[in-house]
């Protein structure tokens, strides 16, 4: 893997793990496309760890002050200004059990060689964010959410994990069918990405030396660079549309993209 082939799949990850249009479906379809799908999942992960520090850095008041939170819950200091983030771990502890269960399950289908398949799922996340569109935006913000949240968006995160099925579109979108506000389903949509991706990390460390026999340390660095700046890039865009529940927008490129794929792959 060249430097600039790293570059491109890095940038496409960045914008692709936060709009709506499927980060796994598209590394995996532009990997076959350059002819590098012997390339191992860990490379992808290190892809996905870059845009995680995009998470926190864009949404760092709010980690850090869960993170404090639970520190003065612990020692028992905790008051009402503690109330909101304390509200969030429980529901999201919850869904990230779901997602890994989901998701393990998920990964023993190997879609790397069925780039069609792939395609078909870009459809089907198109029809998933034009029905959320539709959907009566909901009231509840953190200090409201309850157990059903985090099942109902947890298990939307394992399904999610399916190559063209995009993470954050179905998460955001089963947060609004789950009655949360717009606001509220985006930023808890981007949060559970958090523990996923460590997650996915930690399963996928087995595969540190093959990584390193594929793919040299150069070109992964540039690659998690240009990941990590098209997070950035890509958070910043997609908040305001979320709040003003536009996500059908990109049901505009997801149709004809996996009408391409279904024909010419």
């Amino acid at each position: 893997m060249t430097i600039l082939q790293a570059s491109l799949l890095g940038l496409f990850q960045g914008v692709a793990e936060f709009l709506p249009i499927s980060s796994s479906g598209h590394l995996l379809v532009f990997k076959d496309i350059m002819g590098l799908s012997e390339v191992p999942a860990l490379f992808d992960v290190t892809l996905h760890l870059a845009t995680l520090a995009s998470i926190v850095l864009v949404f760092r008041k709010r980690i850090f002050g869960i993170v404090a939170s639970i520190a003065r819950w612990i020692a028992r200091r905790s008051g009402e200004a503690d109330a909101e983030n304390l509200s969030i771990v429980v529901p999201a502890a919850l869904a990230t059990v779901l997602t890994a269960g989901i998701g393990f399950a998920v990964e023993l289908v190997d879609l790397s060689g069925a780039p069609k398949v792939v395609a078909g799922l870009f459809l089907v996340t198109a029809l998933v964010l034009v029905a959320s569109s539709r959907l009566k935006p909901g009231a509840t913000g953190y200090r409201g959410m309850r157990i059903r949240h985090g099942v109902i968006v947890g298990i939307a995160q394992g399904i999610g994990v399916f190559p063209g099925i995009s993470r954050s579109g179905i998460t955001i979108s089963a947060g609004l069918a789950s009655g949360l506000d717009r606001e509220t389903a985006g930023e808890f949509s981007f949060l559970l990405a958090v523990p996923a991706i460590l997650g996915a990390l930690v399963l996928k460390l087995g595969d540190l030396a093959e990584l390193a026999g594929t793919v040299s340390p150069s070109a992964l660095a540039a690659g998690s660079a240009a990941a990590f700046a098209a997070g950035v890039a890509s958070l910043l865009v997609l908040l305001p549309i979320v709040r003003k529940g536009r996500l059908a927008w990109f049901a505009a490129y997801l149709v004809p993209a996996g009408l391409l794929g279904l024909f010419l792959l």
